[in-house]
C-alpha cells in the first residue's frame, strides 16, 4: 500500500484534497468513486514528502500512543493503522503507511523503522528491536517516550537561554549602527566647526563612525563570509570536526554546561538501552551518534576497543580521560552492585540537575550584563557627542 495525496471533485463540483492509502492509482480511483469523488490527479506521498526530520513532539505523541495501545492489548499492526489515520502530520502519516506495508510483507517493526532514518535514529531502532526480542515492547515504548520528553525539555531550556541575549544583542547592534552611521555623521560638521580641540573620546567616536560608514558592507558580510568559510573548511577537511568539538568542550562556562548536557543525555539513553537488554558494545555504538560530538564519540570508540580487549567498563572509561570522576565512580558502583542501569540514571540525574542550575544561573547573569553593555555603549556615544558641546557652552558663559 502507498499513501497518495489526491485532488478530486464531489457530485456538486467542489474540489477536495486528501491523503488515501491505495495499491495503485486504479485502486485509488475506485476507492474515491465509492465515496462519491472523481479523481483529478494524485501523487505518491513517498515522492512528494521531503526528507526532513520529524518533530520531537510528533515522535513523543507517536510512541506515547503506541505504548498505551500495546499495553491495552491492541495488535501492533492495528495500532499503526489507527495512528496513521489519526496523525495530522502528513510526513509521519506517510512513514507509518510505508511501515505498515513493510510489516505486512514480513518485516518486523524495528526493520521497518530502520528504513526511515530521517524519523527514527539508530537508538530508537535498537530499543525497539530489544523490546521485540524481550517481549517488553510496551515498557520500551514508555521508556522511549520519557527519554524523548526529557531531551525536548533540555532543548527548550537551551533555546530559552539563548533567546534573550540574541534579542538584546540584536537590539544593541541596531541601535549602535543607527548612532554611528546616521546620527554621528550629522553632528560631525557641527563638532568640527566649533574651533576648539576635540576630546579624545570624541575623536575615537568620529573615527569609528567614519569606519562604519565607509566599510559597512564589509562589516555586514564578514560574519556571513566567516560562516561560509568555516562550513567549507569543515566539509573539505572532515578531520577538523573533532578538534572543533573538543574545543567546544573547553570553552569557558559554556563548555562545562555543554559537557554536562551531553553526558546527561548519554547516560540516560545508555541506561535505557542497557535496561532493555542491549549489549554494552551495542549501547556504545549507538551512543556515538547520539552524543553529537566527535571528540566524545571518539572516546566511546576507544572504550569499546578496550572492552573488546578484555578490560572492564570502568577502567575503559577511565583510560580515555574524557569522562569526569563522577562518571567513573558511578560506573564502578554500578559494576560492583550489578545495577549499571541505576548508576547511569544517577549520573544522568546529577548532570541534568547541574546543567539546569547552570543554565538558570547564566540566564540570570546574562540579563544584567547585556543591560550594562548596552548602557555603557550608549553612554560612551552620548558622552563623546555632548562633551565638546558642554565645553563650548562653558566657554561662552565665561
Amino acid at each position: 500500500m502507498t499513501l497518495y495525496a489526491y485532488r478530486a471533485i464531489d457530485a456538486q463540483g467542489h474540489a477536495r484534497k486528501g491523503l488515501q492509502d491505495a495499491a495503485n492509482l486504479v485502486d485509488l480511483e475506485s476507492h474515491l468513486k465509492r465515496i462519491g469523488l472523481d479523481l483529478i490527479d494524485a501523487q505518491s506521498d513517498r515522492v512528494r514528502r521531503q526528507r526532513a526530520a520529524i518533530l520531537a513532539s510528533d515522535l513523543i505523541t507517536l510512541f506515547f500512543n503506541l505504548e498505551q495501545l500495546t499495553r491495552s492489548g491492541v495488535p501492533l499492526l492495528t495500532c499503526l493503522e489507527d495512528l496513521r489515520d489519526t496523525m495530522h502530520e502528513p510526513r509521519l502519516r506517510s512513514i507509518l503507511a510505508e511501515m505498515i506495508e513493510s510489516i505486512q510483507n514480513g518485516k518486523t517493526l524495528s526493520q521497518s523503522m530502520q528504513s526511515h532514518p530521517d524519523a527514527f535514529d539508530a537508538t530508537l531502532v535498537s530499543l525497539t528491536h530489544a523490546g521485540e526480542i524481550s517481549g517488553r515492547i510496551s515498557e520500551v515504548f514508555a521508556h522511549i517516550t520519557t527519554t524523548l520528553k526529557w531531551q525536548d525539555e533540555m532543548r527548550s531550556h537551551t533555546k530559552m537561554l539563548l533567546m534573550y541575549p540574541a534579542l538584546v544583542g540584536s537590539v544593541v547592534c541596531v541601535v549602535i549602527a543607527f548612532l554611528l552611521m546616521y546620527l554621528v555623521p550629522q553632528l560631525v560638521v557641527f563638532i568640527q566647526n566649533m574651533g576648539q580641540e576635540i576630546p579624545l573620546q570624541t575623536r575615537i567616536l568620529l573615527w569609528v563612525s567614519a569606519f562604519f560608514v565607509q566599510y559597512w558592507a564589509i562589516l555586514l558580510g564578514l560574519p556571513v563570509g566567516v560562516g561560509v568559510l568555516a562550513a567549507w573548511l569543515l566539509h573539505r577537511y572532515p578531520e577538523l570536526h573533532e578538534p572543533l568539538d573538543d574545543y567546544k568542550l573547553r570553552l569557558w562556562i559554556v563548555g562545562g554546561i555543554l559537557r554536562k548536557l551531553i553526558l546527561a543525555r548519554f547516560a540516560n539513553t545508555f541506561a535505557l538501552m542497557y535496561r532493555s537488554g542491549i549489549s554494552v558494545l551495542d549501547c556504545l555504538a549507538n551512543s556515538e551518534g547520539l552524543v553529537n560530538n566527535r571528540a566524545i564519540a571518539r572516546s566511546l570508540q576507544a572504550v569499546a576497543h578496550e572492552i573488546e580487549a578484555g578490560h572492564n567498563l570502568t577502567d575503559s572509561f577511565a583510560k580515555t580521560g574524557m569522562f569526569p570522576p563522577l562518571v567513573i565512580r558511578m560506573l564502578r558502583v554500578g559494576e560492583t552492585t550489578g545495577a549499571l542501569d541505576e548508576a547511569l540514571l544517577n549520573i544522568s540525574y546529577f548532570y541534568e540537575r547541574d546543567a539546569k542550575a547552570a543554565l538558570q544561573k547564566m540566564q540570570m547573569l546574562i540579563e544584567p550584563v547585556m543591560t550594562l553593555i548596552l548602557g555603557a555603549l550608549l553612554g560612551w556615544v552620548m558622552l563623546s557627542v555632548l562633551s565638546p558641546i558642554y565645553e563650548l557652552i562653558g566657554k561662552l558663559k565665561l
